[in-house]
Parts: structure tokens; C-alpha cells; sequence
């Protein structure tokens, strides 16, 4: 492949947005296996193999919202609207990336494999008719985030907490939703049309409810019970108050339109999200989380 059509194809897969990914490590890290390095290898593959899953799908979504995208100020430069990338090499591409998925997974265990199918499927149904059904949209983007955290237990294995998945999955909606409130004003016809004012009222809804969830998590009886009965972790929640606050500054203010590009150009919530995680993997792994 010429380096110019490598290139397109490179930035089409988006990988600037494998950090979401990240969601499928979690587990193994409030569950005290970072230092794990066999269940590590395992959550690490199986992160690897929703890249490579969410790379193919952001391919279809492309071919699928070409035209939708020649007429967008900022979607207009993606590689397959803007003719760089043709459509049968992002498909065949796609193809590629969901096959390599698979077999990065099957190594797992069948119920891996299952959630990886299960967010394909998401995946392919959201970019062919769910992506223009207004709420629906957002939750099955937030359902992906759900599942990769399901996998990501999986694969270690190890029991999630049901208030990760809460926290998880109410972060997810409050992104999803951000997002929406810079595009409402110039839906294309693909995307769900929403009122400026249900958004701004769902936006803050989600973030309050988000840090309540997240302070529960910090103190409920099973969290502090693999902290060896330490309530410390509730000393995070400054930290993601402060992250939750800044990002709906940036919302408001600036238009964030993609979360993932915000995090590394904004100087305080990327350091506010790196003193949590530190802040978080000193807690686990002195209070009795990581032995």
C-alpha cells in the first residue's frame, strides 16, 4: 500500500480513540491485577482486539456516511468522504480488522469471543439504522462502553463490581451526549436531531448523577472491603468532580465536540485525569486491593 493510502487509512482507523478502550483494563485494575502480568496479557489482548474491532467499525461508518460527511465543515476531511481512501479498500479493511479481532479473542475464552461479537453486532447495527434514532443512539454507544468493560472481567476472570459498571456506564452517556450538544446545530441527515435545550438538560443531569454514582462506588461495603475496610478512595472524588466540571466547561465554552481530542489538548483535565489514576492505583495497592 502507497504511503499516501496508508497514511488515509491509518488516520480512518482513528487510533487516537483506542484509549477508549481502556474501559476493558478496568476491571483488572480496581479488582488489584495491574501488576499482574498474566492477567494483564490477557486484559491487554483483549483490549488490543476491540481496537482493531472499533477501527473496522469506524471504516463502515465512514462508507456508510460519506455523503452526509462531503457536506459537514469537519467530517468533509475524512479520508473516505474526502476520496482518499476508497470504499472497497475501508471494506476490506474492515473485514481484515474484525477477522484479526476475533482471532486475538478466541484465545479468551468463548465468553470473550461472545462480548467482542456482541460489539460488532452494536457496532454494524448502529452504523447500517441506530445511529439516527434520537437517545437510542447514545445508549447503544454507551452499551459498547458497558461491554467492554464485561469483557475485560472475562478475560481475567475476575467479578465486576455492579457499581463500576454504573459509573461506567453513566460516564459513558455523559460523553456521548456532550458530544451531541456542538453537532445539534448542524445535524447531517444520518444524525438524530435534538433540541438545544434537552441536551444542555440531559448534559447536566448526567454529570451530577455521574459523581453521586461514583462517590457511592468509592464507599460502598464491597469496595471497601478489597480495600481491607479503607474508605479512601472517597479522596478521589475532588479529582473527578474537578474532571467532570472542566469538561463541561470546555462543553459550553470551547464546543468539545470529540472527548478523546479534548482530554490531550486540554492541559488541566489531562493532568486531573492523570493524578486520578495515581491517586486511585496508590489507594488499591496499599490498602490491601493489589495483594
Amino acid at each position: 500500500m502507497p504511503g499516501k493510502a496508508l497514511s488515509a487509512l491509518v488516520r480512518a482507523m482513528r487510533p487516537r480513540h483506542w484509549l477508549k478502550n481502556g474501559f476493558v483494563l478496568a476491571p483488572a485494575v480496581f479488582a488489584g491485577h495491574a501488576f499482574d502480568a498474566p492477567a494483564m496479557a490477557k486484559a491487554v489482548t483483549v483490549a488490543a482486539a476491540f481496537c482493531l474491532a472499533s477501527s473496522a467499525g469506524y471504516l463502515v461508518n465512514d462508507v456508510l456516511d460519506r455523503e452526509a460527511d462531503r457536506n459537514d465543515p469537519v467530517k468533509r476531511f475524512r479520508p473516505v468522504a474526502s476520496g482518499e481512501l476508497g470504499i472497497g479498500t475501508a471494506l476490506s479493511w474492515a473485514a481484515l480488522m474484525f477477522a484479526a479481532a476475533v482471532a486475538a479473542s478466541l484465545y479468551q475464552g468463548a465468553l470473550v469471543v461472545l462480548a467482542l461479537a456482541g460489539y460488532v453486532l452494536l457496532t454494524l447495527l448502529y452504523s447500517v439504522f441506530l445511529k439516527s434514532m434520537p437517545v437510542v443512539d447514545v445508549m447503544v454507544l454507551a452499551t459498547g462502553f458497558l461491554i467492554r468493560l464485561v469483557a475485560g472481567a472475562l478475560a481475567i476472570p475476575v467479578i465486576i463490581s455492579h457499581w463500576l459498571i454504573v459509573c461506567g456506564f453513566l460516564l459513558a452517556l455523559l460523553l456521548a451526549f456532550g458530544k451531541r450538544l456542538p453537532e445539534a446545530e448542524q445535524a447531517g441527515s444520518r444524525s438524530p436531531k435534538y433540541p438545544l435545550t434537552f441536551l444542555h438538560d440531559v448534559v447536566t443531569m448526567l454529570a451530577g448523577v455521574t459523581l453521586v454514582a461514583y462517590t457511592l462506588y468509592t464507599v460502598a461495603p464491597d469496595t471497601t472491603a478489597k480495600l481491607g475496610g479503607s474508605n479512601a478512595l472517597l479522596l478521589t472524588v475532588p479529582l473527578v468532580l474537578f474532571g467532570i466540571l472542566r469538561y463541561l466547561l470546555l462543553l459550553h465554552r470551547e464546543g468539545a465536540q470529540d472527548p478523546t481530542a479534548t482530554l490531550f489538548r486540554d492541559r488541566p483535565l489531562l493532568v486531573a485525569v492523570v493524578l486520578w489514576i495515581i491517586t486511585a492505583g496508590v489507594i488499591v495497592y496499599t490498602s490491601g486491593g493489589g495483594r
